[in-house]
């Protein structure tokens, strides 16, 4: 029972992490319809972030690796996105990819390629007894500091006007703006939103692996749009269900499937979303504005 309790607390770590880089991503693809494939990049900029700030204390370390991203995000926005805004969603699409590998580009031309390596907060690592259980400090960490963004989130979408603004905007951004919401305002708020999760998403990968890499985003990019699709496309919490599922359909398999295969854990996770997909395209939560086309 104990190995079963510990690989649910392994499974809700994976997925809590998940969940962030789903939500930074629904974010965005809800107010603009657009996947960002520069998030994990975003992400990423986190990461070197904390590496560059490795030897203050852990508050600026948390402060530089949320600030980066942040600036970062609303940068893009101005810069990238804004400008071609109008244009189709394939073009919309290509920008991000060139995005992306411009960014990942320039961590390579200032960093290198070689990883950066970087002890960060060593109050995070160990393990604390719970419950009779030994669980790594940082997977506390992580689920608690997920569930406090989520329900940040969450009390700013549901309890501010801005947050209603948001909300009506993903679900019908043109009539959202004849009603007199501000595009600019809102698509910003978006981006910097992204950009705040990313850098809490940056700050507990490096606390994860202790180091950076211009690759960092690749991983984290692929799960959180996995988790996105499987959550159901424009739906903010449909995403985080999706983040949770996923991380949990990961760490069961990691333990379950025989040694000689286990290497290949990821591929039987995909394969199992294929599968759900094929019975459910729509993915798990349906959002409003789907509902209303059907």
């Amino acid at each position: 029972m104990s190995s079963v309790l510990e690989n649910l607390i392994s499974g809700i770590t994976s997925g809590s992490l998940y969940a962030l880089y789903a939500l930074g991503i629904a974010v965005i693809f809800g107010i603009m319809r657009l996947v960002n494939f520069a998030h994990g990049e975003l992400i990423m900029s986190g990461t070197y972030a904390v590496f560059l700030a490795a030897g203050l204390p852990v508050p600026l370390q948390i402060a530089v690796a949320l600030a980066a991203p942040l600036v970062l995000a609303l940068g893009m926005e101005r810069v990238a996105f804004r400008p071609i805004r109008g244009a189709s969603p394939g073009t919309l699409l290509v920008t991000s990819f060139a995005l992306s590998f411009l960014l990942q580009s320039l961590a390579t031309l200032i960093f290198g390629t070689l990883p950066k390596a970087a002890n960060i907060a060593p109050a995070l690592q160990g393990s604390v007894g719970l419950l009779g259980l030994t669980v790594a400090r940082l997977d506390l960490v992580t689920i608690a500091v997920t569930l406090a963004l989520l329900g940040g989130v969450g009390a700013f979408l549901s309890r501010t006007r801005f947050g209603a603004q948001m909300r009506a905007s993903a679900e019908d951004f043109t009539m959202a703006r004849l009603l007199g919401v501000k595009a600019d305002r809102v698509i910003a708020a978006a981006f910097a939103i992204s950009g705040m999760l990313a850098g809490i998403a940056g700050f507990l990968l490096m606390a994860q692996t202790g180091t950076a890499t211009p690759t960092d985003g690749l991983y984290p990019l692929l799960f959180g749009l996995v988790a996105t699709v499987v959550g159901g496309l424009g739906s903010l919490w449909g995403a985080v269900l999706g983040g949770y599922l996923v991380g949990l359909l990961s760490t069961l398999l990691q333990v379950t499937l025989p040694d000689s295969i286990r290497p290949y854990h990821d591929a039987f996770v995909f394969g199992a979303i294929f599968f759900f997909l094929v019975f459910r395209p729509s993915g798990l939560v349906v959002p409003r504005i789907a509902r209303t086309r059907v």
